[in-house]
């Protein structure tokens, strides 16, 4: 047991153990303190350390592929800097290529042949028809051959050929011991005589059937290939840029235009001419009937022409 003595020694040795104590936590509370203080500024410059690692690879990475982006761009300024900047049909032309060329040209020609022919039969369908009326109003009127043949002279449209005929062959009949057969056979030499018109008036028609028929597929034919001449050139380009496409388009697409400008026009003037020259053998037919009707009228007043007549007296 301890005795008073010892009392005062004790209290002392506790309160320096508590005042060593308190000395150690203010160490370590300040200890503390100055590793909290110095983590937070470490801890930015591993971000940054970690930012800069990432950075250069990837601007390591990127430049090769912003080397070819400003390519492209050159390229696609370079071509539109190129392109024909005039769209008007004949600038289109110039700058198309050699076979669309070759094809417009082509159409081109077609169509002024079209107007040529068109013209051409008018006049010529107008004339003939002009005349087969006045031809056709002299025979109605005439009561014989032999007036006929004098009111005709010597004239060279058909309705004098078709009078000619008829006293040729009836001349070349005189001396047949019968008069039957003399109507087939004039007949049959005014049917040859209309054919033989015919043929004449539809002269250079095929030429607007094969035009009006073929002329749509040739300017198709340029269209396909001014396409894919455009195609081919974007392939090139490595651009969809409408400012390239359009101009190859547009060259194809007149190529058509031009094809449909002459095949329409063939179409309506051949359908006009096969109107008119159907109109024309009408009035030849109507001619021919009239000659046989003057014909038949001689045969039975037994008043042919006079070389017949003539020939007819000598039996």
């Amino acid at each position: 047991m301890p005795t008073p003595l010892h009392r005062p020694r004790a209290a002392a040795a506790f309160a320096g153990f508590a005042t060593l104590l308190s000395a150690v936590a203010a160490l370590a509370q300040e200890g503390g303190a100055a590793v909290a203080g110095a983590a937070p500024a470490a801890t930015p410059a591993a971000p940054a350390l970690d930012a800069a690692a990432t950075a250069a690879p990837a601007a390591a990475a990127a430049t090769p592929v912003v080397a070819p982006a400003a390519e492209q761009a050159a390229a696609a300024a370079a071509t539109v800097a190129t392109l024909p900047h005039d769209l008007s049909a004949w600038g289109m032309f110039v700058t198309a290529s050699p076979v669309v060329q070759a094809v417009m040209i082509g159409l081109a020609l077609a169509s002024v042949a079209t107007w040529t022919i068109a013209i051409a039969k008018a006049i010529e369908l107008s004339s003939a028809k002009r005349k087969a009326r006045a031809a056709l109003a002299m025979l109605e009127d005439a009561r014989s051959l032999g007036q006929a043949a004098e009111r005709v002279g010597f004239s060279q449209g058909t309705a004098a050929t078709l009078v000619r005929a008829v006293i040729t062959e009836a001349h070349l009949s005189a001396d047949a011991p019968s008069r039957e057969g003399l109507m087939d056979r004039a007949a049959s030499r005014l049917e040859r005589i209309e054919a033989a018109a015919g043929r004449r008036m539809a002269r250079g028609t095929g030429i607007l059937a094969t035009i009006g028929s073929t002329g749509p597929f040739i300017g198709l034919f340029g269209t396909v290939w001014g396409i894919m001449t455009s195609f081919i050139g974007i392939s090139k380009a490595q651009t969809t840029n409408l400012a390239v496409v359009a101009p190859g388009i547009a060259e194809a697409l007149l190529a058509t235009a031009i094809g449909l400008v002459a095949a329409i026009p063939a179409v309506v003037v051949y359908n006009a001419c096969t109107r008119a020259i159907g109109g024309h053998k009408a009035q030849l037919t109507d001619a021919s009937a009239a000659v046989l009707r003057l014909l038949s009228r001689d045969i039975d007043r037994h008043a042919l022409p006079r070389s017949v007549g003539a020939s007819s007296a000598a039996e």
